[in-house]
């Protein structure tokens, strides 16, 4: 049976509360080796094989989150997103070291510069433990690509100069994996840009160590709202009283708390977890944002699910539970093209009259359109300018194609063949 929460494995019955809950007593008594996880899983074969390899993307796993793994279960879901079987080492058709061509977006070492508007900074290589189809594995957990102070100035010296950038996502690695006085030092830089309007942490900390949730890092938040905070969260199993508690200390700081999740196989591709999932995220004052498609990294291939999984997953979440607990599905496109949601179809057919739309519930219903409707009418704002206006971006959107004067038929104006 898996480790009811609040529960330790005996391994760690000795422990003091006070040792026992602090953040840094489980990152230094974390596990890696085949030997330490024997005493506290039944490992199998194919995790034997795995950890005795020479070629094997980094392993550390919490007491705390080794607590909850049921150890007489290679099917458990937390286990099979930490301890590493052989299959890690099986190749498979589309993978790619970067699979989402972030290095051909980093304009600076540690800059994903993809959107107009937002970027991500890559502040640290380490995570509190490795999850198994990691994106960023071609780099996170190793200690020779870890970002320096001088990395990290150039970081704010590019977002310093590029005055469209309003939202700065801090991310990894795992941001609070680092020292926090690091970590207040790159966010109150970030604060004093004017232009930066939102701040965001990206984190798996608190499902791995929920006590890095401290008064430390609380302090960093409120000291520099509008921030946002972003958890990584997989399973119903890893919502446990003490990332409940971290998340209430989250929520108490002012800041809003956003819920990510990959859609892996065997793990959370059925819509009961996912329901489960969202709706005890929702409970715990966590908005579940993205359900994400597995990207195509190495070591992920049996994780990948078909789209069709996602796009049932989602029809299964949509009118089912509340909307404040659908998350958006996304395929992170190949190519570095960024976010693409996916859905069911729910509109079978449009046209400047109706609308034919189909439901939860698979009812059919026609919405009529106005008679008589023009765009661009709507005045202009009478609001001050924000201290930063977004320039004009270089990316020709969809709108911009259909508001576009039209041009006469056929080549150069010439008319139709």
């Amino acid at each position: 049976m898996r480790s009811e929460s609040g529960a330790r494995h005996p391994r760690w019955a000795d422990v003091p509360e006070t040792e026992w809950t602090d953040p840094r007593w489980q990152m230094t008594h974390r596990l890696r080796r085949a030997s330490q996880l024997r005493e506290v899983i039944k490992l199998t074969e194919e995790e034997e094989s795995a950890l005795g390899s020479d070629d094997l993307f980094r392993v550390d796993i919490t007491p705390y989150f080794l607590s909850l793994i049921d150890g007489d279960d290679p099917r458990c879901p937390l286990r099979r997103q930490v301890v590493p079987t052989s299959r890690e080492m099986e190749a498979f058709d589309g993978w790619l070291p970067d699979a989402n061509s972030e290095v051909e977006h980093e304009p600076v070492r540690g800059i994903i510069h993809k959107y107009p508007d937002r970027l991500v900074m890559l502040v640290t290589s380490s995570c509190t433990s490795y999850c198994r189809y990691c994106t960023r594995s071609r780099f996170v957990g190793d200690g020779q690509q870890n970002y320096s102070r001088t990395d990290w100035r150039e970081q704010i010296r590019y977002i310093r100069e590029s005055p469209r950038v309003r939202d700065v996502l801090i991310s990894g690695g795992d941001p609070l994996s680092m020292a926090r006085k690091r970590l207040a030092e790159i966010v109150a830089e970030i604060r004093e840009i004017p232009h930066v309007e939102i701040i965001r942490l990206g984190t798996r900390a608190p499902v791995f160590n929920p006590f890095v949730v401290d008064d430390e890092l609380c302090d960093i938040i409120e000291a520099n709202h509008p921030m946002w905070v972003n958890i990584h969260v997989n399973h119903p199993y890893e919502i446990t009283p003490e990332l409940a508690a971290a998340c209430s200390r989250l929520a108490r700081t002012g800041a809003p708390i956003g819920a990510q999740a990959v859609l892996l196989a065997g793990i959370n591709d059925s819509v009961e977890v996912q329901r489960r999932l969202c709706t005890e995220l929702v409970r715990i004052r966590v908005r579940p944002y993205y359900l994400y498609q597995c990207d195509s990294v190495r070591g992920a291939g049996h994780f990948r699910t078909s789209v069709t999984k996602g796009i049932e997953i989602i029809e299964g979440l949509r009118g089912h539970i509340s909307g404040y607990a659908v998350p958006t599905y996304v395929i992170d496109s190949p190519g570095g093209g960024g976010k693409i949601p996916v859905a069911p179809n729910y509109l079978l057919s449009l046209s400047p009259e109706r609308a034919v739309l189909r439901n939860w519930a698979g009812e059919v219903s026609e919405y009529q359109g106005p008679a008589g409707y023009r765009s661009g009418t709507t005045p202009p704002l009478r609001l001050p300018e924000p201290s930063a206006p977004l320039p004009p971006s270089d990316v020709r959107t969809v709108s911009d194609m259909l508001s576009a004067p039209r041009s006469p038929a056929g080549p150069e104006g010439g008319g139709g063949a």
